[in-house]
């Protein structure tokens, strides 16, 4: 499983194109050849970006999933709504479809960061207040999620 580290500031140009920063291009050197998935994301205003080798494991997870099951379908085709592929091009670039340029407010400024196997995508003033403490107290996040409230038993709880 693909463990990416780090959080980058850069540019998207006038036509959607991305150049993904070098430490980056380094962590993921055989999945640009491989190509992306890049999707909305779930809980934020942002982009999720899935180097295929990790989209192929969610689909095998969601492939699993009873469709008798109305609320399986339901979250199929909501977790798959604009999902689409992208590879980079020649010059190393990656294009965002303008649907989902939209959809994440994007301007010229954006953050990439990991999100341990994808990439999250932000427009970096929504990035920002994403991240300010303004709206809760992170030392109660991290309790009530890494505090040993959960069933995974490891080094770190």
């Amino acid at each position: 499983m693909l463990s990416l580290i780090g959080t980058y500031e850069c540019k998207v140009d006038a036509k959607g194109r991305l150049m993904m920063p070098s430490a980056l291009k380094k962590q993921l050197a055989k999945e640009l050849q491989e190509g992306f998935v890049i999707k909305r994301s779930v809980f934020n205003s942002c982009l999720e970006l899935w180097p295929m080798s990790e989209w192929e494991v969610m689909m095998k997870k969601l492939n699993g999933l009873n469709r008798f099951v109305k609320k399986n379908v339901e979250f199929i085709r909501r977790f798959t709504a604009g999902v689409k592929l992208i590879e980079a091009d020649a010059a190393g670039r990656l294009l965002i479809p303008k649907d989902l340029i939209s959809f994440a407010s994007i301007s010229k400024d954006i953050v990439l960061t990991s999100g341990g196997n994808i990439i999250e995508i932000w427009d970096l003033v929504a990035y920002e207040v994403a991240v300010s403490d303004n709206d809760g107290d992170f030392a109660m996040l991290a309790e009530d999620v890494m505090g040993g409230q959960n069933d995974i038993i490891d080094e770190l709880s």
